[in-house]
């Protein structure tokens, strides 16, 4: 029964935020929270001296803090809003989960979890300076909305890492507990998955003039960039000589962390496309376990 739940958890929690959305849905303050205690606990298994940035990385890196702002001015061209899903699908960093996918298809998971460093890093550093431009809070002074929303992300990407270090060499006994919790990111990361779900059910439902064009749109185009990511990604990682974490890299996204950010400083609509995605990569996801266990 257990493994059925555990199977069955990304439709089940998404099921969930939608019937419950009602209620779920004032829980959506504890996002930044839960996205907090998720990294905190994977970082807490990332020693530095596991840190190797490779050519390989930088690369990726590229591709993600240029690639969003590239397809946010193809699709600006569709819709502003539809313009704010692509950018943010590709500008969010790599999920927590990219390194267990990694080891199960045959990649290299010290090289993941690098990149997974680094891009939590990259994004913390440029979304400040995006969406002042692009997002909520364009009637604000660009240097009063950088701050305001250096000091919300900042803390929820960077802050995780750096705890995780000071207690990784101040509390060793603290640290190896933290290391030793079993399954906890997993149980989060479903709950947090029900929050968001309800959090943009409510918003479409409350809509005074919903444009489902609009809404359509941004599932196809958040379907278009996710097969582009992996194969781009794979394409990289192939010059490489390691297509399989290349792939997973740029193409496995920190949905929760899209979807939240999507609603907290771009037009709340836009959420649907990095909600999308959610589906759109564990198909992908579930494809290649499948090829992996075919071919063996």
């Amino acid at each position: 029964m257990l493994q059925f739940i555990k199977n069955w958890t990304l439709p089940l929690a998404m099921l969930i935020g939608v019937v419950a959305y009602p209620w779920v849905s004032y829980l959506s303050f504890t996002t930044p929270y839960l996205i907090f205690i998720m990294l905190l606990l994977t970082f807490s298994k990332l020693s530095p001296k596991d840190i190797h940035i490779k050519g390989e990385h930088g690369w990726l890196l590229f591709v993600q803090l240029i690639g969003c702002l590239l397809v946010y001015g193809i699709c600006y061209w569709i819709h502003p809003i539809v313009a704010q899903g692509a950018l943010i699908c590709v500008l969010v960093p790599t999920a927590t989960s990219a390194a267990v996918v990694t080891g199960m298809l045959g990649g290299n998971v010290g090289f993941l979890t690098s990149y997974l460093l680094l891009c939590n890093i990259g994004v913390a550093l440029v979304a400040p300076v995006l969406f002042p431009w692009i997002g909520a809070h364009q009637e604000m002074p660009f240097t009063e909305s950088f701050f305001l929303i250096c000091r919300q992300v900042g803390p929820v990407l960077l802050l995780p890492l750096f705890l995780s270090w000071f207690i990784r060499y101040t509390l060793p006994k603290v640290h190896e507990k933290i290391v030793n919790i079993r399954g906890a990111s997993f149980y989060l990361w479903a709950v947090a998955l029900v929050i968001v779900t309800g959090s943009t059910v409510k918003f479409l439902m409350l809509q005074e003039d919903p444009d489902y064009w609009v809404e359509i749109s941004l599932a196809v185009v958040a379907l278009f960039i996710c097969v582009g990511q992996f194969l781009l990604g794979r394409r990289i990682g192939r010059a490489y000589g390691d297509p399989v974490s290349a792939g997973q890299g740029l193409g496995q996204k920190n949905t929760i962390l899209a979807i939240w950010m999507a609603q907290t400083y771009l037009n709340p609509i836009s959420s649907i496309a990095p909600a999308a995605y959610v589906l759109w990569q564990n198909i992908i996801n579930s494809y290649q376990l499948w090829k992996k266990r075919k071919q063996e």
